[in-house]
């Protein structure tokens, strides 16, 4: 994909949240360590249960005396309910701006001109790119302006890239039945070394092991059949026993690929499984990610 293109995100759903323990509140909540997020750099993060399974994958930075969250849209209503169970006695709000601003990403290159409004560094897919954050009524006319040099991606499009690059989203790979490690997620949204929040101890446990049972893995379908999310997959050097399920697939390149989690004996690159469908037995082989 060019680097001259953009993502409209504007559907995500945004958390402001102010208030003077708002630091210490907030990085009490998320797997990545806070002061790394500034009003021109955003972190990547998880929100995690006690049991260190996933609440949400957000993005995280700073704006004035407060900080902008943004997460997929599906967790709008959720996320700020999980943050807003840990407010005790601190002196925070987290309140919904999700209607109050746009969102645009543009993919690498230069770093566009602040009249589209604040400008931020954010990695979303394998490069760091640039976050616009600009006033929902202006909109239609930043988007305009963008598409005027840079192509627009949709959603479709920004599907494949996102499988193209192994990158785990909301609903898909990741669900509040997974660990984020198991997501590959550790590089990106992982700060071992910063202090405590809510599911730390099973984290560290899985680091100091260095195992998890399953891993988001890339796969390849190996006679071209299409691949469907929800398809098991079995091993059939181990009759044909369980090994794990795809979680998202698309056609890139002439080949049929697909995310999944394959579960630990059955992980390793060039492992050759079966995907199952209602009338079909589809042969796959494991790939590390990403794939381009």
């Amino acid at each position: 994909m060019q680097d001259a293109a953009f993502l409209d995100l504007s559907a995500r759903a945004k958390l402001r949240v102010t208030g003077a323990d708002r630091v210490r509140f907030l990085n009490g909540q998320i797997t990545n360590d806070l002061r790394k997020a500034s009003e021109t750099d955003a972190i990547e993060a998880c929100v995690l249960s006690a049991k260190g399974k996933l609440n949400a994958h957000i993005f995280v930075t700073a704006s004035g005396e407060s900080f902008l969250v943004d997460a997929e849209q599906e967790l709008r209503e959720t996320l700020r309910a999980r943050l807003e169970r840990y407010v005790i006695a601190d002196d925070v709000e987290i309140e919904d701006v999700t209607d109050e601003f746009s969102l645009f990403h543009v993919l690498g290159g230069e770093s566009p001109a602040p009249g589209f409004g604040r400008i931020v560094s954010t990695r979303r897919f394998s490069a760091t790119g640039w976050d616009i954050w600009t006033e929902a009524a202006r909109h239609d006319a930043v988007r305009d302006e963008l598409a005027s040099a840079h192509l627009l991606i949709d959603v479709a499009a920004a599907e494949v890239m996102r499988i193209e690059q192994g990158l785990p989203r909301w609903a898909r790979e990741l669900t509040d039945e997974i660990i984020p490690i198991e997501a590959n997620l550790e590089e990106r949204a992982v700060d071992y070394q910063k202090g405590c929040y809510i599911g730390q101890e099973v984290i560290s446990r899985i680091k100091m092991s260095g195992q998890t049972n399953k891993r988001l893995c890339g796969l390849i379908s190996l006679n071209n059949v299409p691949l469907q999310p929800g398809m098991k997959l079995v091993a059939p050097s181990a009759g044909g026993k369980e090994a794990g399920w795809i979680t998202s697939a698309t056609g890139s390149e002439g080949q049929q690929i697909a995310l999944g989690y394959v579960k630990r004996g059955f992980n390793n690159p060039a492992t050759n499984l079966n995907a199952l469908s209602p009338d079909a037995t589809i042969p796959v082989e494991v790939v590390s990610l990403p794939f381009s």
